[in-house]
C-alpha cells in the first residue's frame, strides 16, 4: 500500500479479452445476494425457544415481528444492502470478505468493505476469525474528520492548517481489531469490552494513537466460501475456475490473432517497392515496373485457422466457467431451451441448491450472525428496540434465517399440505364426511407460518373459537322460529283431517297422548 501514487484511478481490466469469468462471477454474487439477504423481502425471522408453538397473535412473537421490521428498517436505510452485495462479490472472488459495522449517528449503522489486498486475518482456537489488522490510505482530510485534530500527529496537522492543496495527500494508516486482553494500563481499554480497536498513523510514535476503544462485539465479521484445514483466508469459485480463465483468454487472444492475419496478412513485397508509395485498401492501385508474377505483394504465408473449431472449444471453456460459479443454478430459467413444467423446474432447483448448502451455513455462521447480533445490541444500546412483554426476560433470541435452501424445503411441505386439500376437496363431493379428518383452523396457522404472514394478521385461536361459538348459537337461533313454524303448519294439517266420530287427526292424536 503506497500512498500518493498518479496511477490511480487508472483504467482496469486491460488484460482481459474475453468476459466470461467477469459476467460469471457477477451472475453468482447477485445471485446470493437476492437469495440470501434479498432487501425486497423478509430473509431472516428471530424467534425464542419455549415460543415455537405459541400463537402468532400472542405478545412474544409480535414484539418479535416488531424487533425484525424495525431492524429491516434499518438495514434499508443504511448503506448496509449496498456494502453487502461488495461483499458477496469478494466472497466469490477473493474467498475471504470482511466487513466492518460502525454505530452512526445518521443512520444508526454504517458498513466498511475493506479492499483485498490491504488486510491480515487471524483466527482463535475456534477457528473462527477475532483479529482483523489492514493498512490503508486516507487523505489528510479525512484523517482529520474521521479523529480530530487533537488526535493526528503535527505533521498532518501542519498539512491541515495549511494550503488546501495539501489535503488531499495521503497518509498511510494502519488498523487492528483483536480480542481485548493484556494490560489495560498500557492502552486504556477497560477488560469488559471483550474486542478493542487501535488507528494509528504508519511511521508514528505511539503518542499519536488516533483512535483506541473497546467493543462489546466484534465490528468486523468476515465469511469465507471453502475453507482447508485451520488456515484463516477461504478458497472461491474464481480460484477453482482461474486455469479455465487463463485458458480462455489465451485461446480467445489466439483466435483474435488468427483471423487478423487471415484478413490483413504479412506481406512480402518486390524491392523495387522499397520507399515506394504502396496501398493495400480495397481500390487501391500500387504501381511496379516490369510486373510479373514474382513481383508486387504477396503474404508471406497462407493463413486458413479452423475457426469453428476454436469457437467450439471456446464455447466448452465458458460453459465450464459458468457451472463453477453455479450460474446454472441462478439463470437455470433463461437458459432452459425447452418448456418445463414448475414441478420439474422446482424439483431442478432443489437438486441444485444441495450443492451450495455448506456454503450457505458458513455464510449464515460467519456473517449473517455476527451482523444480527451486532445491529441488535447497537439498537438496544441506543433505546430503539420497542418494550419487550414480561416472558421475554432473560430468554435467548434465536434468529431463523429464510435463505433460498430453506424456502424450497418450506415450499416441499406447503406443497404437501395443498396437494392434500385439492385431493379431500374431490373427495368431498362423493363422501363430505371425509373433511372431518382436517383440522381447518390449525391447518391455516400452519399454512401462515409456513407463508411468513405478519402474526398481526393471524386471529388468536382462542378468539377464533369465540367467533365459531357465537356463529353456531346465532345459526341456532335462526332455526327456532322456523321449526315453530314448521309445527304450527303441521298441527293446523291436522286439525283440519277428520278421522271419523266427530274428531279430527289432532284430536285423536291429543286424546291417545
Amino acid at each position: 500500500m503506497t500512498p500518493n501514487q498518479w496511477n490511480r484511478g487508472s483504467p482496469l481490466n486491460q488484460f482481459i479479452v474475453d468476459s466470461t469469468g467477469t459476467l460469471a462471477a457477477r451472475n453468482l454474487a447477485s445471485g446470493m445476494m437476492a437469495g440470501i439477504t434479498s432487501p425486497t423481502r423478509p430473509w431472516f425471522r428471530l424467534g425464542i425457544q419455549g415460543f415455537e408453538e405459541a400463537e402468532e397473535s400472542s405478545p412474544v412473537k409480535i414484539w418479535l415481528e416488531e424487533v425484525r421490521l424495525r431492524m429491516m428498517k434499518i438495514f434499508q436505510e443504511s448503506n448496509y444492502y449496498s456494502a453487502k452485495a461488495v461483499q458477496f462479490f469478494d466472497l466469490v472472488v477473493f474467498g475471504s470478505a470482511p466487513m466492518l459495522i460502525y454505530e452512526d449517528y445518521e443512520n444508526v449503522i454504517r458498513c466498511y468493505n475493506p479492499c483485498a489486498g490491504e488486510y491480515y486475518l487471524a483466527s482463535s482456537n475456534r477457528l473462527a476469525i477475532d483479529s482483523f489488522y489492514r493498512e490503508f490510505v486516507l487523505t489528510v482530510k479525512q484523517v482529520v474528520q474521521e479523529f480530530g485534530e487533537e488526535n493526528v500527529s503535527p505533521s498532518v496537522l501542519a498539512s491541515w492548517k495549511s494550503a488546501r492543496s495539501n489535503w488531499t495527500r495521503e497518509i498511510k494508516v494502519l488498523h487492528a481489531i483483536e480480542p481485548n486482553i493484556g494490560d489495560a494500563a498500557q492502552d486504556g481499554i477497560p477488560r469488559y469490552f471483550p474486542y478493542r480497536e487501535v488507528y494509528w498513523e504508519w511511521g508514528s510514535s505511539d503518542q499519536y494513537i488516533l483512535r483506541a476503544r473497546g467493543f462489546y462485539e466484534n465490528p468486523a465479521s468476515c465469511p469465507r466460501w471453502d475453507l482447508v484445514s485451520n488456515d484463516a483466508y477461504g478458497r472461491s469459485p474464481a480460484m477453482d475456475a482461474l486455469g479455465d480463465i487463463k485458458q480462455l483468454q489465451q485461446e480467445t487472444k489466439r483466435k483474435a490473432q488468427a483471423i487478423d492475419k487471415m484478413v490483413n496478412p504479412p506481406l512480402l513485397a518486390d524491392v523495387q517497392l522499397k520507399n515506394q508509395p504502396a496501398s493495400v485498401l480495397p481500390g487501391g492501385i500500387t504501381y511496379v515496373t516490369q510486373l510479373d508474377a514474382s513481383k508486387g505483394m504477396r503474404p508471406v504465408y497462407e493463413v486458413q485457422p479452423r475457426i469453428q473449431e476454436m469457437m467450439l472449444d471456446i464455447k466448452e471453456i465458458q460453459e465450464r466457467i459458468k457451472q463453477i460459479f453455479f450460474n446454472d443454478l441462478f439463470l437455470m430459467i433463461s437458459q432452459l431451451d425447452t418448456v418445463r413444467t414448475a414441478t420439474e423446474i422446482d424439483a431442478r432447483r432443489e437438486e441444485k441448491l444441495v450443492m451450495l448448502g455448506p456454503v450457505l451455513e458458513r455464510f449464515e455462521n460467519e456473517s449473517l450472525s455476527p451482523d444480527i447480533d451486532r445491529v441488535f445490541n447497537i439498537m438496544h444500546r441506543a433505546r430503539l428496540l420497542p418494550e419487550a412483554p414480561q416472558e421475554v426476560q432473560g430468554r435467548e433470541i434465536q434468529v431463523n434465517y429464510v435463505s433460498m435452501l430453506a424456502e424450497a424445503q418450506r415450499a416441499a411441505s406447503s406443497a404437501g399440505m395443498e396437494r392434500l386439500m385439492a385431493q379431500l376437496g374431490n373427495l368431498s363431493a362423493v363422501r363430505p364426511e371425509v373433511l372431518d379428518n382436517i383440522d381447518f383452523n390449525e391447518f391455516a396457522r400452519q399454512y401462515a407460518d409456513i407463508l411468513h404472514v405478519p402474526p398481526k394478521l393471524v386471529v388468536d385461536a382462542r378468539k377464533v373459537e369465540q367467533i365459531q361459538a357465537q356463529r353456531a348459537a346465532a345459526a341456532q337461533q335462526q332455526q327456532q322460529p322456523a321449526q315453530i313454524s314448521d309445527l304450527a303448519k303441521s298441527a293446523k294439517v291436522l286439525s283440519d283431517t277428520q278421522v271419523g266420530g266427530g274428531q279430527n287427526a289432532l284430536q285423536r292424536m291429543m286424546g291417545g297422548i
